[in-house]
This record gives structure tokens, sequence and C-alpha cells, in this order.
């Protein structure tokens, strides 16, 4: 019984990971297909880039709360061990990334990968964002933000003393950075997307004007 149980909650995981939210915003209120613009990803930043703030926001509350949703699973149903939240959350994290109704195509699965850690430790989620959100307005890119906040979070697990989530966490190290190829190529070649604040964005915008007036 347990075993069947955790077979089927398991796939629903999955299957709330794969909710092409980017997809479905796009083409229900803006008639567009969010995979033909901007960077052709289906999450929160490419959101914001061609659909707008609103758009965006609402991606981004979706997929966070979805990771949220799909690791505490197995508290919702009594499964017992609450180590087992780190499967079902990566599960939801491997069905953002290749989401069955996308051909298992998908996204960087970075909003989703931050409401599986609210879902499993409030205390390490509060930490990995002390990582991300400084980080976010200092350099103005969600990409490179979240390359150094991966490898912070690895290494802040050990100070939890939980291997499971160590684990897991080296497990999102390879996810992510694999996933952010072409970002990472993007900010070797100095052309990386901009997020409209945080102080690199600001300093580029002050360079640009200057060679405006020149």
């Amino acid at each position: 019984m347990f075993a069947i149980k955790f077979a089927l909650l398991l796939i629903l995981a999955y299957l709330i990971g794969s909710f092409p939210t980017g997809v479905l915003v796009g083409k229900l209120f803006y008639h567009k297909d969010i995979r033909d613009y901007g960077s052709h990803n289906i999450g929160t930043t490419n959101t914001f880039r061609v659909l707008g703030p609103k758009a965006g926001t609402l991606v981004f509350l979706v997929d966070f709360f979805k990771g949220t949703l799909a690791t505490s699973l197995p508290r919702i149903f009594h499964l017992g061990d609450h180590h087992l939240c780190l499967i079902f959350g990566a599960a939801a994290i491997f069905g953002h990334a290749f989401s069955i109704f996308l051909k298992f195509k998908g996204g960087k699965a970075v909003a989703t990968t931050a409401g599986f850690l609210l879902g499993y430790n409030v205390q390490f989620f509060g930490l990995c964002a002390c990582f991300f959100i400084p980080l976010l307005l200092i350099t103005s890119m969600v990409s490179l933000s979240s390359l150094i906040s991966v490898i912070l979070i690895f290494i802040s697990s050990f100070f939890f003393h939980d291997t499971f989530l160590t684990i897991m966490s080296g497990i999102l190290v390879v996810l992510i950075w694999w996933s952010h190829r072409a970002n990472i190529k993007r900010i070797i070649a100095g052309n990386e997307n901009l997020v409209p604040f945080g102080l690199y964005y600001h300093i580029k915008q002050k360079q640009d004007k200057d060679k405006k007036e020149q």
C-alpha cells in the first residue's frame, strides 16, 4: 500500500512541476507563445521581459508554489519520513525542466527550486534568499545570481547536518549550471540579459547614456 501511494504521489509531484505556467499564461492572456520570444525560455525572467511585470509575477508565483506544493505532498498525505520531501521536490524540479506537456522540454527551474527549499526547510530557504536577493541587486542578472547562489547553497547545506539535503543541493548545482549553459556563454561575452533594476543595470545605463552624449 505504501509503495502504491508513494508511486502515485511521486507521479503527481512530477506533473505539478511539469505544469507549463509561462506557456499557458502567454497563450491564454496574451495570445503569444513565450517560447517564440526573447530567450525562448518559459520561466519568470523571459515572461517579465516579453509579457510584462504582471505576467512575470504570476508565472513566478505559480512556478514557486508548485515546488512548495509538490515538496509538501509527503506531509499532506502522511507518508512518514520528512526526507521523502526531497524526493518529491526533486520530481517537481525535474518536471519543470523536462515537462511532459512540452515534449520533455522546459525551463531552468530556479523559481520551482526556491519553492522546493521553502517546502523542505524554512530556515534554509531564508538563508538561500539572503544569498540570491543581494546578488541580484548587485549583478542585475538572474542567471549569474542563480549560478553563484546555488554553489553557496550547496556549501551552506553542510552546516545543517542533513546529508540528504546536501546531496540534493549538489544535484541542484549540476542541474542549474547545466540548464544555464547558454547564459554562461552570454555572461562571458558580456551580453547577458539584465533585469531593469540593480547596481549593474544602472551602471550600464549610465555608460550607454555617456556614449550617446559623446
